[in-house]
């Protein structure tokens, strides 16, 4: 058993995280401010000896007594609604955060582990992107507050392990959906499926043909766990490979959903990527790890989801 910090624990892919560590025996201390998180994400674990939550902001401090094993840093708004709304706080969280929870693993003497993201490789000029490549990110652009401050997380995640010793793990996550998704945060497998449920027209922005490949929550959770528990420092890609466009995309939350909702066409948003879908030869070959679960059923639990969310 191991005792696990994992900051943003109450998030979607955090509160995920949290469940699968505590299933396999580990104690986890979950930090979360809720700006994102929820506490219904991880309520169903409150009472349980082995869970604790505190709601920290770790941008100022970090405070947890005790032992700690490993710190696992999840904390971060990601969607594209969040850039716009809260773009300081999430340029703190990636640099302030991230200097924090590093200091925390140091202090501890603990394992670091951070999630970053395929954002860093911006709007790619190399398909599918391997992790030696080094990205096309526009730093003044919309998306730049989120995608710079994970390339600044991940160098200081490096200075850290080459200055002090820290041993660490990173992962560049690419696009996961699955059930504790926020039904309103601007991601458009969220976008699709909420409007599909509500009979309301799916909103395509540009012509559909821009492609991302989608990986199920649980297969994410699964990837990231190989990672931490294998030799591999990284940066490591794990996501579905997959590739699917936004109007293939459209057809299977209809499909699923059983909707009959027509797509309306709206501007490509500034530095959207036309295109993005992970290598990962890292990933089968250093952690024998792959996704398991397709598109569509994965679609079905998140739809599955979303209604009861929904009350449809």
């Amino acid at each position: 058993m191991a005792r696990v910090v994992v900051t943003g624990g109450a998030g979607f892919l955090g509160s995920h995280l949290c469940d699968r560590l505590l299933d396999r025996g580990d104690e986890v201390v979950c930090l979360d401010n809720l700006v994102t998180g929820l506490n219904a994400n991880v309520e169903h674990r409150f009472g349980e000896p082995r869970f604790s939550f505190s709601r920290q902001d770790v941008s100022n401090h970090i405070w947890v007594p005790g032992h700690v094993d490993t710190v696992m840093h999840l904390a971060s708004p990601a969607s594209p609604i969040d850039f716009e709304r809260i773009p300081i706080q999430i340029l703190k969280v990636g640099s302030l955060g991230t200097h924090n929870a590093l200091g925390l693993a140091k202090e501890k003497g603990a394992k670091f582990f951070l999630a970053s993201t395929s954002e860093v490789y911006g709007d790619p000029a190399v398909h599918p992107q391997p992790e030696t490549y080094n990205g096309n990110v526009n730093p003044i652009g919309p998306r730049g507050v989120y995608d710079e401050a994970k390339r600044f997380a991940e160098a200081m995640t490096m200075a850290y392990h080459n200055h002090h010793s820290v041993d660490v793990r990173i992962v560049r996550i690419f696009n996961t959906y699955g059930p504790r998704m926020r039904p309103e945060d601007g991601r458009v497998v969220s976008n699709f499926v909420t409007q599909a449920l509500l009979g309301e027209p799916l909103t395509m922005y540009g012509d559909g043909s821009q492609s991302r490949s989608f990986c199920f929550v649980d297969d994410q959770i699964a990837g990231q766990l190989s990672l931490l528990d294998g030799e591999h420092s990284g940066p490591i890609n794990i996501g579905n490979d997959q590739e699917f466009t936004m109007l293939e995309l459209a057809e299977v939350v209809t499909k699923v959903t059983n909707s009959s909702s027509e797509i309306t066409f709206a501007p490509l948003p500034v530095d959207d990527p036309t295109r993005r879908r992970p290598d990962l030869t890292e990933a089968r070959t250093k952690l024998s790890w792959k996704p398991m679960v397709d598109l569509e059923t994965g679609i079905t639990k998140t739809a599955e989801y979303f209604a009861k969310l929904l009350k449809i």
